[in-house]
């Protein structure tokens, strides 16, 4: 047997210790192929947790809010514009109903300059919350609008959707544990509460929509509420035009513009006129906070002092007054590209005598209303032009599609559910040419995911407390109405 010599040993041991060490950095570092079983360690792996950051971009940025308030009285009205047609083929006068002082407006308007003078020159103390290059859902859903958003969550991977997504509630009351550690995770979903990170900051209602979009760890995002639902997979449309050049695509509403002329003043802008482009409707929306941080900052400047000032100013009364019309005239404010969608929004529903009951709204595919505009090609003037885009989101937004609530039932006028006499109905059979744009049975699907949900977490949601009964509810609906074929069934080529 050979002598032991320690000299042998310590070369062995340093030769086992470098392999041990090769090994570790293969391992880590040796980007992944198709056929590889070893992971890449994530990019994401020695980040600051996402409510730190979300933490330390809100200490940095509420003062900066705070500091800017409009500190005049709020703008008083002198009448509501109400639904205004929009007409884009021939000029109007803008309503002009909301009352300021001289001196209010100069005050408003220095307050909102040096409001955009700090969050441009804030740089490196003003940082943002994202993860550079990820993207993803962005909403926000508490108390009854949860189990319309676990619905609308399935519709969205049903099309094969990978994004992930983030829900955000508003304080701890509405944060629901069985749904959030439970349930969401299953669908590559997270619960997040705005309060958490705010704190006492009255932050609530239309203000959460922009700042869940700041506070989100995407830098690339699609927004959509928690009642609206894609018929394609969302991610396609971040990788075309026209986001792609804009970083920005927001849909219209059913009205015209009805912003303020002393909104324009204040922000320093040149109004457009009003045959520009309809109001917008930000049920969905797509955003980069990469090439949109500032306009993104100064909506949430808009939406922080909405309901005392800017919100009368955006809207003047207008239809749906709230957040939204702060995305796209913040974007307009700062200079930021953006692409609006010029295809008229389609009221969808099912005939009760001689009108329509709409209960949703149908979104045209933002790439196919590109490809027209781009050839001079505008529908929205004169809708023989070309045939019309396929649709691509559904907000189904009157009354929110509840078991729970009163989807069922004469709750609302447009009784979604029930046929004039009386029997259970489909909810979207008009107009028939808006059907077909869906490209398949649409409404099907979605209460085929309705009711999954409903037998499945009937117990779990705090909203549908001592309500017993639901699942065997849309059961019976569904063997009434989907279960059999019916003569008023829409048709697929």
């Amino acid at each position: 047997m050979g002598m032991f010599r320690p000299g042998r040993a310590r070369s062995l041991l340093l030769a086992m210790m470098a392999l041990i060490l090769v090994s570790t950095v293969y391992l880590y570092w040796t980007p992944a192929t198709a056929s590889s079983t070893v992971s890449v360690v994530p990019s994401t792996a020695f980040e600051v947790p996402v409510v730190e950051r979300q933490k330390d971009f809100w200490k940095a940025f509420s003062p900066i809010l705070k500091r800017h308030s409009p500190n005049t009285p709020p703008p008083q009205k002198d009448g509501d514009a109400g639904a205004i047609h929009f007409d884009p083929t021939n000029e109007t006068e803008r309503p002009d109903i909301t009352i300021l002082s001289e001196e209010g407006v100069k005050v408003m308007e220095e307050s909102h300059a040096s409001f955009i003078g700090d969050i441009k020159a804030a740089g490196k103390n003003l940082k943002p919350v994202h993860t550079p290059g990820k993207r993803g859902l962005v909403t926000t859903a508490g108390s009854t609008y949860l189990p319309v958003f676990v619905s609308s969550l399935r519709m969205l991977r049903r099309t094969g959707s990978t994004l992930p997504v983030e829900v955000y509630m508003k304080d701890s009351g509405e944060y629901e544990k069985s749904i959030c550690t439970d349930v969401l995770p299953t669908l590559d979903a997270r619960c997040l509460v705005m309060g958490d990170v705010v704190g006492k900051d009255p932050i609530e209602h239309y203000q959460l929509k922009i700042f869940a979009v700041l506070f989100s760890s995407f830098e690339e995002i699609v927004w959509m509420d928690a009642d609206c639902f894609p018929l394609g997979k969302p991610e396609d449309l971040l990788d075309a035009e026209p986001y792609k050049s804009t970083g920005l695509v927001t849909w219209p509403d059913f009205w015209g513009s009805s912003a303020s002329p002393l909104y324009y003043k204040i922000s320093r802008q040149e109004a457009p006129p009003m045959s520009a482009r309809q109001s917008s409707e930000t049920g969905v929306f797509l955003v980069s906070k990469k090439t949109h941080l500032n306009a993104l900052l100064l909506a949430a400047y808009y939406n922080y002092y909405g309901p005392s000032h800017y919100f009368r100013l955006l809207s003047q009364g207008g239809p749906g007054e709230g957040d939204k019309e702060t995305f796209l005239q913040a974007a307009m404010a700062v200079g930021a590209p953006f692409y609006t969608v010029s295809d008229r929004v389609q009221a969808i529903g099912h005939q009760l005598g001689e009108k329509l009951a709409g209960s949703a709204m149908a979104q045209p595919d933002p790439r196919e209303d590109y490809a027209l505009t781009t050839q001079d090609k505008w529908r929205v003037k004169d809708p023989q032009v070309a045939p019309p885009p396929h649709i691509f989101f559904i907000h189904a937004n009157y009354p929110k599609f509840n078991p729970g609530d009163n989807v069922f039932g004469l709750g609302w006028e447009t009784t979604p559910t029930i046929k004039e006499d009386g029997s259970d109905s489909r909810a979207w059979t008009d107009p028939p040419n808006t059907i077909q744009r869906f490209g398949y049975d649409v409404e099907k699907s979605y209460w085929e995911e309705i009711k999954w949900v409903t037998c499945h977490y009937e117990g779990m949601f705090k909203s549908w407390k001592n309500k017993g009964g639901l699942c065997k509810k849309v059961e019976d609906y569904w063997s009434h109405v989907f279960a059999e074929p019916h003569d008023d069934d829409p048709k697929f080529s």
